[in-house]
């Protein structure tokens, strides 16, 4: 890494969106981390993001549907993939914070918005590596099972519009996080699995700050368009995200990141609605 050279973030951040290997992913990112806090790195520029980011050969990616549902237990198995999928979710949400720097780096933003999302990848890389080391210690490793893509299919849907991803990434996929994450943390602990619960331990309350720079920089980019944030949210959730905002909600955690239920509850009641039979 000391040979680094980038002249803008944006070109950096597809640096690592066209790195194929996670653990190589993961340092590269933390190395342009720490030279955009240093200083070494010093303008945002303006890149082209990928379409798709660059993804080792495993895993096999299948539909949501298709992926085969495993119970933790006391046997390693059911805790593999259960850390394999948080893993998945990990390598995709560092991507997406990078892809939010390149994609968008020309919009006119403040450079506090672009010190923000370098922080949500720091962090994301940090999540990956502690499972990816977990994995390695109950005899796995990332890619061992099948994974589905529909976080990327998120940014594929938003890719044109910064606002709508603020809207879907951030405020939808990382929020439902922190309405699952404490029954994941009980069920690990339940079964004494005290090392893998840890981990979900630090990637809950670092996903309450995430959640809380997405709320925060919509809420920009809202006010720059002057659009209203509750309705205007909404409304791109109705049209970006199919599959709808699901109940029962983390009412604290969500609020601890400024997101108040406003915004996702009467999206949750049309969910339910939808369900009833």
């Amino acid at each position: 890494m000391r040979d680094l050279a980038f002249t803008t973030l944006s070109a950096a951040a597809t640096s690592v969106l066209g790195t194929p290997k996670p653990m190589a992913k993961v340092r590269l990112g933390r190395a342009i981390a720490a030279m955009w806090r240093g200083g070494s790195i010093g303008d945002v520029g303006s890149a082209l993001a990928p379409d798709r980011p660059a993804r080792p050969v495993r895993p096999v990616l299948l539909l949501p549907r298709d992926l085969p549902k495993r119970k933790v237990s006391r046997e390693p198995t059911g805790r593999i993939a259960l850390l394999h999928a948080l893993a998945h979710i990990e390598l995709n949400a560092i991507d997406l914070a990078w892809d939010m720097i390149a994609r968008f780096a020309a919009a006119d933003l403040p450079r506090a918005f672009f010190d923000d999302w370098v922080g949500v990848a720091a962090e994301e890389s940090g999540h990956f590596a502690l499972l990816d080391q977990r994995l390695s210690a109950l005899g796995a490793e990332y890619g061992d099972l099948p994974a589905h893509d529909g976080l990327w299919a998120a940014a594929e849907a938003t890719a044109h519009d910064l606002l709508a991803r603020l809207a879907v990434v951030p405020l939808v996929l990382e929020a439902r996080g922190l309405d699952v994450t404490p029954a994941m943390i009980a069920r690990l602990r339940a079964v004494d699995d005290g090392p893998s619960a840890d981990i979900l331990d630090i990637i809950y309350r670092d996903e309450i700050g995430h959640v809380a720079v997405g709320k925060r920089w919509f809420d920009h980019a809202a006010a720059t368009r002057g659009l209203q944030p509750v309705v205007t949210w909404q409304g791109l959730v109705r049209r970006y995200f199919k599959g709808g905002v699901k109940p029962p909600f983390n009412i604290a955690a969500r609020e601890a990141a400024g997101f108040s239920a406003a915004f996702y509850a009467p999206l949750g009641d049309e969910y339910m609605a939808r369900k009833a039979p």
